[in-house]
């Protein structure tokens, strides 16, 4: 399958989203880089949206609370191009009542090939990238093949 580029703009569009039990420890790593952050766009699902904008004074696109919708919202928009970047600290160890939209959301992260960190080591390392706060050429496949293939019906 071939490559295409779908390009970054220098200033990116990063989605924040954290189950009940992390929010407390996406909150303290959102205040710790509250920098870095303020030079991007911040979206993020419905509860942990309002924490962010209220405790860091920076303005947020708020989606609906995960259970009711905001996962997939923000999985649509990584596949509309409206999100570049996702930071998503999820709990491995409680069962999660929308478990499938998670799952949904972390696919389309990785089908279109975006910058993703699920905890926060992983989110250090892309926020202290050099490459955040450049333009970035992302590859993914072509997806056109699989769009226009013959289907029986």
């Amino acid at each position: 399958m071939s490559l295409i580029s779908l390009p970054m703009q220098a200033t990116k569009r990063i989605a924040l989203v954290a189950h009940d039990n992390m929010k407390a420890n996406l909150l303290e790593w959102a205040r710790y880089n509250r920098g870095s952050l303020s030079r991007h766009h911040l979206f993020a699902t419905g509860t942990t949206g309002s924490l962010i904008e209220r405790e860091l004074s920076l303005p947020v696109k708020r989606y609906e609370s995960g259970p009711l919708g905001g996962d997939q919202q923000i999985g649509a928009a990584i596949v509309s191009r409206e999100v570049d970047f996702l930071i998503f600290f999820w709990d491995p160890l409680e069962p999660q009542p929308h478990d499938p939209d998670v799952k949904a959301l972390l696919r389309m992260a990785v089908v279109w090939n975006i910058p993703m960190a699920c905890n926060r080591a992983s989110a250090d390392f892309l926020i202290s990238s050099s490459l955040l706060d450049t333009p970035y050429d992302r590859l993914v496949p072509d997806y056109r093949g699989h769009q226009q293939r013959p289907v029986k019906v």
